[in-house]
């Protein structure tokens, strides 16, 4: 049988596509954390990674739930939890490489020591979640919508531009 060789535009070892599951449990690794605070971290890597790399980190998209943005998929997969933390990662998924690791790190260095709901409440001021919810009461379940990915790009490489100002 013969060797598998994988190729992309680099010539370099090409690992399987990342996932919002991929970067979950690799900021699980860094800390048993609420499902709820795992989600705002998930949606602020995919954030950042917009605004810096002007491309999606995974493809799964966020919608605009009443606690702040949430990936159903994601949550379909950790909602057993409930408001308990899910435990610890003890290995970063294969397919982490060191420098997605690295830009996850800085993810969680800036936002990993607020709560979900001090998470929840900062993404609720922000423009993509408020926007993605226009027209909605603030009990009011967001169904068939998601967080605009170009509205993320534009808004946090202006928070980004604005910081670099300072």
């Amino acid at each position: 049988m013969g060797k598998v060789i994988y190729l992309n535009k680099g010539g370099l070892q090409m690992k399987k596509e990342v996932t919002v599951f991929d970067i979950a449990k690799a900021f699980l690794t860094m800390q048993s954390m609420t499902h709820k605070k795992l989600q705002k971290l998930c949606y602020y890597a995919q954030a950042w990674h917009l605004a810096l790399y002007k491309n999606k980190l995974f493809k799964e998209d966020f919608e605009p739930w009443i606690h702040g943005p949430v990936c159903r998929d994601l949550y379909n997969v950790y909602k057993e939890y409930g408001w308990n933390n899910i435990p610890k990662e003890e290995k970063l998924p294969d397919n982490i490489s060191s420098e997605i690791y690295e830009f996850l790190k800085v993810v969680f260095n800036t936002y990993g020591e607020f709560t979900g709901d001090e998470l929840e409440a900062i993404s609720h001021s922000e423009l993509p979640w408020r926007e993605a919810r226009k027209g909605l009461e603030e009990w009011e379940p967001s169904v068939n919508r998601i967080i605009d990915p170009n509205i993320m790009r534009d808004y946090y490489s202006m928070v980004y531009e604005q910081s670099q100002n300072d």
